[in-house]
């Protein structure tokens, strides 16, 4: 490891751009290899995917892409490994040592909605949580494999307005242990939010534009009657929702990564709002929320790390007709509808094509010096070659200085900064960028489903001078809404 630089818990998720991944459900009828959906996944440039086991075929078929994989517990293995470390150690050994460092596994999700979906396990999941990160403390892997646990919304039995939320009582004491967790192991909180459902549920109180990312008229914006935030979608309000119940139990820096979220294409004759066009508009307005790198709210400058449900149409899953119609591919790759982000307005890249890297050849200690001086007093943004960060690997002087030149070029050439470092450094038009290492500039000019990461500067602060105004009656009717909501809500809970 190459430590030349300290780097604070806070900059580790703060890296830059957001990233859009997307989730591989496998209750598919004709389901491609695992060779093929590798295939299709590189052809579309998606750089994170979320399994919802650990199929070797799909871990072997991932290796050496560059792919950042989430695998998954499944619930009914949650119980056995909360019981006993050995097993915990057992799966940790065939489902990530085996296949790493080649497969870029990076998280593993303990179950799915466990406290809402299978209750009685609920005082299980934070020893089972617990054993496999031993595990990968063990195997010297707990810095690159994060350990947390799908949350669906029903925990949070009121989001409106956000600024209330709190956690299903019921749960807080299993809840107050995992935030711990995941404090105590610079983890992540994921998060199922699903705008769609809260839609429904809603019966019409919000605007369906809001659920779409969708421009509000001046009468229908959704303003929290406590905190005075715009929410401009409903998705921001979930996020929001989540972070104000977290602070309840009085824990603060954890970042939420959405672990699903999506729209269905299509729905049987109650579910009107199922259709391709709102599937189109959620999950591209969606990626373009995404990768404007902000975060919702109340925490503006954490940027919003989101996987779409889902890749495929799952035809074999049970219940309403929608629930087979969440993918955004058919199985032989081609679009279940329009979802493209070749479209320059769309990625919001910067229009940089210069890089400024490693001189071949350059003496490994103008390179050493040259890393310490960008990533010190030239203020360069380290943090993703650090170990267990996307630009890590290759692990080398030619490498890392690479990615701390150009950072420090890209952030300082419009104020004078040169691209030289003793003469170790050079420029270049062509993208160094590799896998799920974006060097600050990329482009990511050609195109495909999803924008893979750029590691750079964080998005907008929370010292924004943009000055809001707001009338009374806005607020008043806003108020009044919300108040019908949390009395609809009470009736239908």
């Amino acid at each position: 490891m190459l430590g030349f630089w300290d780097v604070s818990d806070k900059s580790i998720f703060n890296l830059g751009a957001a990233f859009v991944g997307i989730n591989i459900g496998t209750d598919v009828s004709n389901l491609p290899s695992a060779v093929d959906i590798v295939a299709i996944l590189r052809a579309q440039q998606i750089t994170h995917v979320r399994l919802f086991d650990t199929d070797a075929r799909m871990l072997n078929a991932l290796s050496n892409t560059g792919i950042e994989v989430m695998v998954s517990v499944t619930n009914e293995e949650v119980l056995g490994i909360g019981e006993s470390p050995s097993t915990a150690a057992a799966w940790i050994n065939k489902n990530v040592v085996a296949f790493v460092p080649s497969t870029n596994i990076t998280a593993v999700a303990v179950g799915s909605e466990v406290l809402t979906s299978i209750p009685h396990a609920a005082p299980i999941l934070v020893p089972a949580m617990s054993n496999l990160y031993k595990a990968l403390v063990a195997s010297n892997l707990n810095y690159q494999v994060k350990v947390s646990t799908p949350h669906s919304m029903d925990i949070i039995p009121r989001p409106f307005p956000p600024s209330t939320a709190a956690f299903n009582t019921t749960f807080n004491s299993t809840i107050f242990q995992i935030l711990q967790f995941l404090k105590n192991t610079k983890s992540f909180y994921m998060l199922n939010a699903y705008p769609y459902y809260e839609y429904v549920k809603s019966n019409g109180i919000f605007p369906l534009e809001y659920a779409l990312f969708q421009p509000l008229s001046s009468v229908k914006q959704i303003v929290d009657p406590n905190t005075l935030f715009h929410y401009n979608s409903m998705f921001d309000a979930l996020v929001d929702a989540t972070y104000n119940s977290i602070a309840g139990l009085n824990f603060s820096g954890i970042p939420i990564v959405v672990t699903e979220t999506g729209w269905p294409s299509f729905g049987g004759p109650n579910e009107p709002d199922a259709t391709p066009q709102n599937a189109e508009t959620y999950n591209n307005n969606l990626i373009r929320r995404v990768s404007n790198d902000s975060g919702p709210p109340s925490q503006p400058t954490v940027p919003i790390n989101t996987y779409i449900y889902e890749l495929f149409n799952e035809d074999k899953r049970p219940g309403p007709i929608s629930e087979r119609n969440w993918g955004v591919l058919f199985t032989n790759g081609t679009s279940v509808y329009d979802l493209s982000l070749s479209d320059s307005d769309i990625l919001g890249a910067n229009s940089s094509t210069v890089f400024c890297i490693a001189r071949q050849g350059a003496d490994e200690s103008s390179l050493r010096d040259g890393i310490n001086w960008a990533c010190g007093q030239g203020q360069a943004n380290c943090a993703a070659i650090q170990q267990g960060q996307p630009c890590f690997v290759p692990d080398t002087l030619q490498n890392h200085a690479s990615y701390a030149y150009n950072d420090y070029y890209q952030r300082m050439r419009s104020s004078g900064g040169t691209c030289d470092f003793g003469g170790s450094a050079t420029l270049t038009n062509v993208d160094p960028s590799y896998g799920s290492c974006r060097f600050t500039g990329s482009s990511n000019s050609t195109g495909g489903l999803f924008p893979p990461p750029a590691l750079g500067p964080v998005g907008p602060s929370s010292g924004s001078s943009r000055t809001v105004v707001l009338h009374f009656g806005t607020i008043v009717a806003v108020t009044a809404t919300l108040f019908m909501l949390d009395v609809k809500l009470r009736n239908i809970s």
